[in-house]
């Protein structure tokens, strides 16, 4: 729990806010992963799709000992801590895939936990994520024509995350902490036709203003 924000209230969330299996990230898992490990594994359930998947050893680590207790029935290995005390712990060269979903925004530095996380990898490991897009439209809409910039209870805008991130912060992240970009692309994109609207005059420049989040697959150099 250290390392975590004072005064952010990540216990009265949603009650799904916790227990979301991801299957659109599932998709993204390489072929032949044998051991994998879950940043922010939350109840296990995304861990346990992975073993049900591929079969691989799923290590897990949740910040909140109620969540993090039912990973353990789930999970092969599993550390109720921050990921920053959990670091240390960790095998070298041991993952085949780390996973951050949706966590990297509540990190104070995600940026030097990337970096630190690359000698737990295998040398062709990879790191991936889904990480919110400040720029999807109706975010964008509100700071920008109506000058909000208002915190809610989940979201883009929810009021645990401490880093904000686009597209391309999103890369330059990633290239500044030794990763090589893999594969890059929205996730749970709108079918509004605004950002389609939008990108007429744009030529297409703003694309990225459909799409909640981003999914990025990163291999280590």
């Amino acid at each position: 729990m250290s390392n975590i924000p004072e005064g952010l209230d990540y216990i009265n969330k949603p009650n799904d806010y916790y227990e979301n299996a991801r299957p659109e990230m599932l998709a993204f898992l390489p072929l032949g992963v044998k051991t994998a490990l879950d940043v922010g594994c939350s109840n296990g359930e995304f861990g346990a799709a992975i073993k049900n998947k591929c079969g691989a050893e799923v290590w897990g680590i949740e910040p909140f000992e109620q969540f993090g207790k039912l990973a353990i029935d789930k999970l092969d290995t599993v550390f109720i801590s921050s990921v920053e005390g959990a670091i240390e712990k960790l095998p070298n060269n041991y993952f085949d895939v780390i996973y951050f979903n949706d966590v990297l925004e509540h990190l104070l530095d995600p940026y030097s936990i990337l970096e630190k996380l690359k000698i737990k990898l295998k040398s062709d490991g990879h790191v991936i994520s889904s990480i919110p897009n400040i720029r999807y439209f109706r975010t964008f809409f509100k700071i920008l024509f109506q000058g909000n910039w208002d915190y809610e209870d989940q979201g883009i805008m929810d009021r645990t995350h401490v880093r904000f991130f686009t597209k391309k912060s999103i890369v330059k992240m990633y290239e500044n902490a030794g990763y090589t970009i893999v594969s890059h692309e929205g996730i749970n994109g709108s079918k509004s036709l605004k950002p389609s609207l939008i990108n007429i005059p744009l030529l297409g420049s703003a694309s990225d203003m459909r799409y909640l989040q981003f999914a990025t697959v990163a291999r280590k150099k």
